[in-house]
């Protein structure tokens, strides 16, 4: 139940303060007031979207902000799924920024707006005129019967089982789109495949065989430079070793007497090994370089295969080469598992399906089952709205599996002794139309916990007496939900257990909407001018008297909230 409603620098609202009734709440005014202002700035609350065309003081942030009163409706639940904090009074709020970004928050937690959406969609319902065409929708119509069949357990268990559904069907088609596209091109990839594991490749061989090939290719000048360092180093007769030694005998001589001498002379003896050692060393590598060119020649057609290969394939080395392999290998051994894959992905359809319409079978019963229901509940109330020969026949046909289920519905409806029932959008009028969502709204009260219900000028192309049972039908709709009903009717006016009006305040630079609540004589001047026009004569004035008093008796003596 809403209990306060703050809407600031929104449209015309400068700023607006409203704390509803917990019964049935009446809003009145002028065309152009600023009544339909107030659902626009509520609907943000449910998570319409917004733009900075809507702020009142463009230079200042928008905020909408709504309290409810949550005891008794069984809603937790869906804060905990969206890990907010509970509270039985719960704020909901709105701001929109002069730069147009928007924010949303529950309990002064940050949601997002489908979040925001998600639960509001479960504190109010606001009906409008663009519901009334929506009731010629079918999808419409078929949220009707599972409001009525209070299928909301059924159909959460149906979406978990056609979105499984949906999942495993898109997995096989997936695998068989896949599979027609990898058998066209498996003789290629194998082919591939089999070339490159034909090679054998080792990750490092391109670089080890261009350095061999390398030295091969100058075999003759690499053994000469080699065997003319090794000379210079050690040659026997006159090399660097040579002299080295015989500085190492002088050093010997002289190490006795000093100890710097001493560690010249090892420094001195350090080299001589070393370049003992590296002539050696030079002395195996000169061995181990012959001249092959049988070897050269097969190392030559080695890398051009691996050349070919990088080229074919577009990379630079063979460890690339061997993740291509390694690639086509996956490739080619899907398509030889594609069969296996393919049935067990078909498998996993049909056995979701088979789920999946058990579910739906069950929910297709449950609506069925209360299509008669809703069809006599309609043309009982459509009578006491003045419709005696009105029908409604809820048409039904099993179709595929959707989103909605495997059911189908047409509400054909005839306002006319002897008309055959037709497509709603084809034969109701405006009027014909209000009073049919009326009584589908007042059947539909009862089955779902909506804390409070807005009725937007429902009573469209209504008056008199059909006038007056609608707003007994609010009324009635009054003792278990909040109402709030926007409307240019006495006969539904009076009704109401709290009064509000709606005007534009010119006294300022610029106009804006105001509301204020309507006390008993208030409600007397407002009604009798809803009659009579701006200056209702004393009978009508005395005629609107009766009728808030009357309708105050009746409040008493159900024990209900009195006007006053």
């Amino acid at each position: 139940m809403l209990v306060h409603l703050l809407i600031k620098n929104y449209a015309l609202i400068e700023q607006l303060e409203l704390a509803p009734d917990s019964q049935l709440n009446i809003i009145t005014g002028e065309t152009g007031a600023g009544k339909s202002i107030m659902l626009g700035a509520i609907g943000l609350l449910l998570g319409s979207r917004a733009d900075t065309k809507v702020l009142y003081n463009a230079t200042q942030k928008c905020i909408i902000e709504g309290t409810f009163d949550l005891s008794g409706y069984f809603i937790q639940h869906l804060f905990e799924e969206e890990e907010l904090d509970f509270s039985p009074k719960s704020l909901f709020r709105r701001e929109i920024s002069p730069s147009g970004k928007s924010r949303a928050f529950v309990n002064d937690t940050p949601v997002n707006l489908e979040t925001l959406r998600r639960i509001s969609s479960q504190l109010m319902d606001i009906h409008s005129q663009h519901d009334t065409l929506l009731l010629g929708s079918n999808e419409f119509q078929l949220q009707i019967v599972d409001t009525y069949a209070q299928n909301e357990p059924l159909l959460r268990a149906y979406h978990i089982e056609y979105q499984a559904y949906q999942k495993a069907k898109h997995t096989y088609e997936r695998l068989t789109a896949d599979a027609a596209q990898m058998r066209k091109e498996f003789s290629y990839n194998q082919f591939l495949f089999e070339e490159l594991d034909k090679a054998k490749f080792q990750a490092d061989e391109q670089e080890l065989l261009e350095q061999e090939l390398n030295i091969l290719e100058n075999a003759t000048e690499v053994r000469e430079r080699l065997q003319l360092a090794h000379e210079y180093l050690d040659n026997a007769e006159q090399s660097v070793n040579v002299f080295l030694r015989n500085a190492v005998n002088s050093l010997n001589t002289v190490s006795k007497f000093s100890p710097q001498y001493e560690q010249l002379r090892e420094r001195a003896q350090s080299a001589y090994i070393e370049l003992k050692d590296l002539a050696s060393e030079i002395s195996y590598e000169q061995s181990n370089v012959e001249i092959d060119d049988t070897r050269a020649e097969e190392i030559r057609e080695r890398l051009n295969l691996i050349y070919h290969l990088q080229q074919k394939h577009q990379v630079k080395t063979v460890g690339e080469l061997l993740v291509i392999q390694n690639e086509l290998d996956k490739k080619v051994s899907q398509v030889l598992n594609l069969d296996e894959d393919i049935e067990k992905a078909k498998a996993s359809v049909e056995k979701s399906r088979v789920k999946l319409l058990k579910n739906a079978d069950k929910l297709s019963n449950s609506r069925k089952s209360v299509m008669s229901q809703v069809e006599n509940q309609v043309k009982k109330y459509l009578i006491e709205l003045g419709m005696p020969n009105a029908a409604l026949n809820i048409q039904h046909h099993i179709i595929d599996p959707s989103d909605d289920g495997i059911d189908d519905v047409d509400f054909l409806f005839s306002a006319n002794k002897g008309i055959k029932p037709q497509q709603l959008r084809n034969v109701a009028s405006g009027g014909e139309f209000s009073r049919l969502m009326m009584v589908i709204k007042y059947i539909l009260a009862s089955k779902r916990k909506l804390p409070t219900i807005i009725f937007d000028e429902i009573d469209t192309g209504v008056s008199g007496e059909i006038a007056i049972k609608m707003g007994q039908m609010m009324r009635e709709i009054a003792k278990s939900h909040q109402v709030i009903s926007i409307t240019h009717l006495h006969q539904i006016a009076t009704q109401g257990t709290a009064h509000y009006f709606v005007y534009k305040d010119h006294s300022a630079d610029k106009t804006v909407s105001k509301i204020r609540q309507l006390s008993f004589e208030e409600r007397v001047q407002e009604i009798a001018q809803m009659i009579g026009g701006r200056t209702p004569s004393e009978a009508i004035i005395q005629n609107a008297r009766e009728m808030l008093l009357a309708q105050n008796a009746n409040l008493n003596q159900n024990g209900q909230t009195t006007l006053f």
